[in-house]
């Protein structure tokens, strides 16, 4: 064996620079931040060749004094924390001292700064690290030229320059969406690629994520105590394939935590159609001291002290923003303010159903049966996959019209309800409504479905009924699944759940939500200790009676060819803006979709 021995200076920070420096978009966003905590008003970037050959950044801000230049390309040194009390509550965005160093490291650095109140600008190299004067009215500026010169084996691993421009482009975007009050522009190959004035939250958000985003959103903005979650969260219509356009930020830092990815997740859960992914704008204020930033070196990872609450806050927050009852017919009028918690359906009368297999007190809908008009789907039973329940859907076909004679249609009385009142119906699937706007359509079985969804879920919310098992079920168990019903015994208890250690491998379960009663109990229980594991608070259970609520609502709802009179289609609108996510139904899909009065008149060129 060698001998051990210390490894030189410049080795030690080429390794480093390996976790802070990844591609030209990770010295982007150092070097952005960096400009952010000194103050900077404007930041300008300019990048040649994807950031690759150069990547230049000017800003206005404090400056850094002459005597500070040569010690800032030095390993862990800054000025943002001092004390053991600082990284525990930290407030600004950069605060290890390395990113400087490690760029320095790998690529030729110059560095040109003129400090508040000095005579002129100072320079520094990473070669040259004495002082020398400059020419610069104010701020700084870094430019980083042939990133991994020194290190060829690092830059063969970069891709194209179309590629790591991208990168460098997302990392821009990211940061100029935490900061609307400071102006950001971006150049590439000599071209200005991005311009952003200083400006309000919902215009930066406009100009970085488009007039669509913004159509189709909801803003956010809940507090709690020292938490606060405000933003833009997009609806299920402008659900994405992929997850670019997610950013959520803590203390004005872009994160990927997975907690928080996880309550952003189970809030959209209920209206997102298959595997599309939602978009939001999301920011989380909270005390420093409750968020570990000293992850990684990346500082995209974080840890929260409290992290049941936080996934709750996000969750139950996000979920009531998205659950709003309808607020306007036209989303173009832009996002709209949360209401009052959603209270139930109206006194009314409306479509309802009957179960004879739910609680007694769905009957507290005041439903009267009647025979469904529609084709009908009457199989004698439906089998839940994976040994769900079973219920007899044939009874949630009977449809129960006690419908009030309501206003005609008029502009005025439309004015008067966001969805306006029916005029008509086409061929039994689609409802005509005029409101204020123009026209109305909408989906009458998916609208019904969310309506019923939403009562069905209202009516069992609470105590959870628990069906005792006649023989327990036992399965095997690994050790940290022991460990964990052990430790969640409380939380599994309020879910419905005795489970208690039949050996020391074994795990006996002797009861179960009544609800889930032939459900597969072992793969549940599986499921549920997993996520209890990785999550402090796990909606597992939400999520599998949701499911069957969701099939009950679906097969319980008015069916296509069903001819509706006008006081049952104003009776479903009503309802329709008294329930909480009425845009969508169970599958995510719309509901229904406004034509204004321009849309018509472009149509038949009325004025043109």
């Amino acid at each position: 064996m060698p001998a051990i021995h210390k490894l030189p200076e410049v080795l030690i920070n080429q390794i480093a620079a390996g976790e802070v420096v990844e591609r030209p978009a990770s010295v982007l966003k150092e070097l952005m931040e960096n400009s952010l905590d000194a103050g900077s008003r404007a930041i300008e970037v300019a990048l040649a060749q994807g950031g690759v050959k150069q990547l230049r950044i000017t800003d206005d801000g404090c400056g850094i004094d002459k005597d500070d230049l040569a010690l800032a390309l030095e390993r862990h040194a800054t000025s943002k924390i001092a004390s053991l009390e600082d990284l525990e509550a930290v407030g600004t965005m950069g605060f290890r001292g390395e990113a400087l160093a490690a760029i320095a490291s790998v690529a030729r650095t110059k560095i040109i700064s003129r400090a508040t109140g000095a005579a002129h600008a100072w320079r520094v190299t990473e070669r040259e690290r004495e002082p020398a004067p400059a020419a610069l009215n104010s701020g700084t500026v870094i430019e980083v030229e042939d990133l991994y010169y020194n290190t060829p084996a690092r830059r063969k691993f970069l891709k194209s320059e179309s590629t790591e421009f991208g990168h460098c482009d997302d990392v821009f975007r990211r940061v100029a969406l935490a900061r609307p009050d400071v102006g950001f522009q971006l150049a590439h190959n000599g071209r200005v690629s991005l311009r952003l004035a200083a400006g309000d939250a919902e215009r930066r958000v406009r100009e970085i994520l488009g007039d669509d985003f913004m159509a189709n959103c909801r803003r956010v903005e809940v507090d709690s105590g020292p938490l606060r979650l405000y933003g833009f969260a997009a609806l299920p219509a402008y659900a994405r394939a992929n997850r670019d356009a997610q950013f959520f930020y803590v203390n004005g830092r872009f994160v990927r935590d997975k907690l928080i990815q996880h309550a952003l997740r189970e809030a959209y859960a209920d209206i997102l159609h298959g595997a599309r992914h939602p978009a939001f704008v999301l920011f989380l204020d909270m005390d420093p001291a409750g968020v570990d930033v000293n992850v990684h070196p990346a500082k995209t990872e974080v840890r929260f002290r409290e992290g049941r609450a936080i996934h709750q806050f996000v969750f139950h927050g996000l979920s009531r923003s998205l659950a709003v009852p309808v607020q306007s017919a036209s989303l173009a009028q832009g996002p709209a303010a949360p209401l009052a918690p959603y209270s139930g359906p109206t006194e009314q009368a409306r479509l309802g159903v009957e179960e004879p297999g739910l609680p007694q007190n769905l009957s507290a809908w005041q439903t009267r049966a009647e025979p469904a008009r529609s084709e009908g789907f009457r199989p004698a039973s439906f089998e839940r996959p994976n040994g769900g329940a079973s219920f007899n859907p044939a009874t949630l076909e009977r449809l129960a019209p006690q419908m009030p004679n309501l206003p005609a249609a008029d502009a005025g009385s439309a004015s008067s309800a966001p969805l306006g009142y029916a005029v008509g119906q086409i061929h039994g699937v689609y409802v005509l409504a005029q409101n204020a706007h123009g026209l109305v359509l909408v989906d009458m079985h998916a609208a019904h479905e969310r309506i019923l969804y939403e009562q069905l879920k209202h009516v069992l919310d609470g105590a959870p009924g628990v069906q005792r098992l006649l023989i327990p079920a036992i399965f095997n168990a690994s050790k940290i699944e022991l460990a964990t019903a052990e430790e969640q015994a409380d939380t599994l208890n309020r879910m419905g759940f005795d489970v208690a250690a039949a050996g020391p491998n074994e795990l006996a379960v002797r009861s179960v939500p009544a609800l889930l009663g032939r459900a597969n109990v072992s793969e549940l229980l599986r499921a549920l200790l997993a996520e209890l594991r990785d999550f402090p608070a796990s909606e597992v259970i939400a999520a599998r009676r949701n499911e069957l609520l969701a099939t009950m609502a679906c097969h319980g709802a008015v069916r296509a060819n069903r001819q509706l009179t006008l006081p049952e289609m104003n009776a479903l609108l009503r309802d329709m803006e008294a329930t909480e996510r009425a845009d969508q139904c169970n599958h995510g899909r719309p509901t229904w979709t406004q034509l204004s009065m321009n849309d018509l008149d472009k149509l038949f060129m009325r004025g043109q």
